[in-house]
């Protein structure tokens, strides 16, 4: 027997109806673990069933960190002004707008990357196997291994996502469509940061993101 307490939990930690948790939860004996696995799968798909659907409206987030010393910009979309105005729609374009400060990616997805820079980063890779010694017969594999990480650290959906690396942007989109019932998607970004192009000491900034996020 699943208790009520057990299903407002995972109500809550998931957003789904009360009915799909009940029943997750029923089909997974209690584990509510793994009911939120079930109930991601199943958004995951009502989630693409309603990517191919236009996305006009929405929101340019701001995000100022450290005192003005990075700033971020980020248009992202939905379907509609109603949904733009949701609490739910305006904590997504916060976050990934935080994201987007620490992480600092480079592109949206992957297929947004030239393929010259693919190529180059390529023969990059390459080069640095062949000064580790590595065989020839397994550097290819090697470079095509470290061209999916180039891909997870540099894309923004592939990133993983600050508040919980288990999960990445992509999943948080996803799971954020299964729950506001529209389409989302990341149009545009822009991030600066003072003094950037100029050689200074290094920072964590995403560390300091975090820790800023922790004491709000």
């Amino acid at each position: 027997m699943v208790s009520a307490q057990l299903v407002k939990e995972l109500r809550e930690r998931t957003g789904a109806g009360m009915m799909d948790c009940k029943k997750a939860l029923v089909e997974t004996n209690g584990d509510i673990e793994k009911a939120i696995d079930e109930l991601r799968t199943r958004g995951l798909a009502k989630a693409a069933k309603k990517s191919g659907r236009v996305a006009s409206e929405g929101l340019v987030t701001s995000y100022i960190h450290g005192g003005g010393r990075i700033g971020v910009l980020v248009e992202i979309n939905c379907e509609t002004d109603f949904v733009a105005k949701n609490e739910d729609f305006k904590n997504l374009t916060r976050d990934i707008a935080m994201q987007i400060a620490a992480s600092n990616p480079d592109y949206i997805s992957r297929e947004e990357v030239p393929q010259e820079d693919i190529d180059r980063e390529k023969e990059v890779l390459k080069a640095q196997a062949i000064e580790e010694g590595k065989p020839e017969k397994v550097i290819e594999k090697m470079v095509e291994g470290r061209i999916e990480k180039f891909f997870k650290e540099r894309c923004l959906l592939e990133q993983a996502y600050i508040k919980d690396p288990d999960t990445t942007v992509q999943d948080l989109i996803h799971t954020s469509i299964s729950k506001i019932g529209e389409n989302i998607n990341i149009r545009r970004f822009a991030r600066y940061e003072v003094g950037e192009g100029i050689e200074k000491e290094e920072t964590d900034f995403a560390s300091e993101v975090m820790s800023q996020i922790k004491s709000e």
